[in-house]
C-alpha cells in the first residue's frame, strides 16, 4: 500500500548539507506530491520515492552522507526497490568513484566513474546554461523512462565541471554535447535514475520529469 501524506505520495529529499533543497521541494509540491526534506533514516525508509540532490564537490558530498549516517539507509532503500533520483552532484554520487580533487569512493549504485571535462580553449568550464538532451547510441527512444513523451533536443539547465562515465553504456539514457565531448546527461539502472542537469530549474520540461519519476511505476 502506498504511504500518503495529505492524500499525496511522499518524496524524501535527502539532506546531507549540500543541494538546492527548497527549489526541489517547491517543484515536488507543484507536481502534486508531498516532499519531505530529511536526514532521518527512518523517514527515508518510509518515503515512496527518494531524491538525492547536490551542488558542490564530490568529496564534500560523500563526506556529508557519511557524517550523517545516510550511506547505508540509501543503499537499503534502493535494494528494497524504492526509486531513487540523483540530481547534478547527486547523480555523480551514484557512481563508484570520482576523480574530483582526488580519488573518492561513491555510493557504487551504478558502476562507473566521475571525471572532469577535457580542457578546451574554446569552451568555458564549468558548463553553465541551457543545453539539449539527445538519444544515446543505446537508447533510441525514451519509453519507460523519466523522459517518456518528451522530444529529443529538449533543453535543460546545467551547472557542472565533471561528468559521469558509466562502465555499462546501456545505462546511458540521454547524452549532451559540450566542449567537443558527448557526455551522459541522464543515466538509469532499474529503480535508480540520475540527471546531470537540474530539472527544477528547467521549466515545464523538468517538472514533467519529476512527474514521471514520482507517479510512474518502476
Amino acid at each position: 500500500m502506498k504511504k500518503l501524506v495529505n492524500n499525496r505520495l511522499t518524496v524524501g529529499i535527502i539532506d546531507y548539507g549540500l543541494g538546492n533543497l527548497y527549489s526541489i521541494e517547491s517543484a515536488i509540491k507543484h507536481v502534486g506530491a508531498e516532499p519531505i526534506i530529511t536526514s532521518d533514516p527512518k523517514v527515508i525508509a518510509r518515503c515512496e520515492r527518494l531524491i538525492l540532490p547536490g551542488v558542490g564537490a564530490f568529496g564534500d558530498g560523500i563526506g556529508g552522507l557519511k557524517d550523517k549516517g545516510l550511506i547505508e539507509p540509501i543503499k537499503v532503500a534502493v535494494e528494497s526497490g524504492k526509486p531513487l533520483l540523483g540530481v547534478c552532484l547527486g547523480m555523480q554520487l551514484l557512481m563508484s568513484v570520482s576523480e574530483e580533487f582526488g580519488i573518492y569512493p561513491g555510493l557504487d549504485l551504478i558502476k562507473g566513474k566521475v571525471v572532469r571535462f577535457k580542457e578546451n580553449l574554446f569552451f568555458k568550464i564549468p558548463h553553465v546554461g541551457w543545453n539539449s538532451l539527445d538519444y544515446s547510441d543505446n537508447c533510441l527512444n525514451w519509453r519507460e523512462t523519466i523522459l517518456e513523451d518528451l522530444e529529443e533536443g529538449i533543453s535543460v539547465y546545467f551547472v557542472h565541471s565533471y561528468i559521469v562515465v558509466p562502465d555499462n553504456l546501456s545505462n546511458v539514457i540521454a547524452t549532451t554535447d559540450y566542449a567537443d565531448q558527448t557526455f551522459c546527461s541522464v543515466i538509469a539502472d532499474g529503480n535508480i535514475v540520475g540527471c546531470q542537469f537540474h530539472p527544477e530549474r528547467s521549466g515545464e520540461v523538468g517538472l514533467e520529469m519529476y512527474r514521471k519519476f514520482i507517479f510512474k511505476n518502476f
